[in-house]
């Protein structure tokens, strides 16, 4: 089987093919550019470098969320226009679960962490029983960084951390774990579509596929303008109930 894997739920872009066991070729970017600008290119580049026909693939795969507003929809948008110009099915990989596949075969537990602003984060906790056996033991969610240091305090086993959140965390983590920690290295670090294609790899046996059409992204959270949006709302029915009173 060979799989296109999309990732452009963070700050990275990352484009690859995986076919069976073996990774052919990924191309990944993360500097200050958008998504818009540089999914598509790269795809068009890599596929010229490793001479690929895109009618050849079994099914495109794309980290469907959670993650930057922006980035999941350019994502989802373009596997969605390749599933329906290629007539292939979509495979969903949860951002944070394709995230901690990074380390698969770690002998800690794995703990993804992405920046969603107000001491907020994406994240999960994640264990491998083999190289590439994974065992969801907290499912992707949004939570605050005190309630993430929490749950790993009453679990109590070592555990390394990644992700674009780790700058932003590292302090408060440091200061509050009373776990063994450490943190992943940079080529380990961030979104990887490799890593996505590969997770796909084994959704696919196990038939997790949808159409194109079906397919929708998972933001966990409203955009910081819906929220914004709401606190108005709130801000203004106050103001007339006082006026009222």
């Amino acid at each position: 089987m060979k799989i296109l894997a999309l990732d452009s739920s963070g700050l990275v872009a990352s484009v690859a093919v995986v076919e069976d066991e073996t990774l052919i070729g990924e191309y990944s970017v993360n500097y200050k550019k958008t998504h818009s600008q540089t999914l598509l290119p790269m795809l068009d580049t890599l596929a010229a470098m490793i001479d690929l026909d895109l009618h050849t693939i079994d099914a495109i795969a794309v980290a469907e969320g959670p993650g930057s507003f922006t980035g999941l929809r350019i994502g989802s948008a373009t596997a969605k226009g390749l599933g329906f110009a290629l007539n292939k099915p979509l495979i969903g990989i949860p951002t944070v679960d394709g995230l901690a596949y990074q380390l698969a075969g770690s002998g800690n537990l794995v703990c993804p962490i992405m920046d969603a602003r107000r001491q907020q984060t994406y994240t999960g906790v994640y264990r491998f029983r083999s190289q590439s056996e994974m065992e969801v033991l907290v499912e992707q969610c949004a939570i605050g960084i005190d309630e993430l240091v929490d749950k790993l305090n009453e679990i109590g086993e070592a555990v390394t951390f990644l992700g674009d959140g780790v700058p932003v965390f590292r302090s408060f983590l440091e200061e509050n774990l009373k776990v063994d920690y450490d943190f992943a290295a940079a080529h380990q670090s961030r979104q990887s579509a490799g890593a996505v294609a590969s997770l796909a790899m084994q959704y696919a046996r196990d038939g997790k596929m949808v159409d194109a059409a079906d397919f929708r992204p998972v933001y966990l959270r409203l955009s910081q303008a819906e929220r914004e949006r709401l606190e108005a709302e709130k801000r203004k029915e106050a103001e007339n109930g006082a006026e009222e009173s």
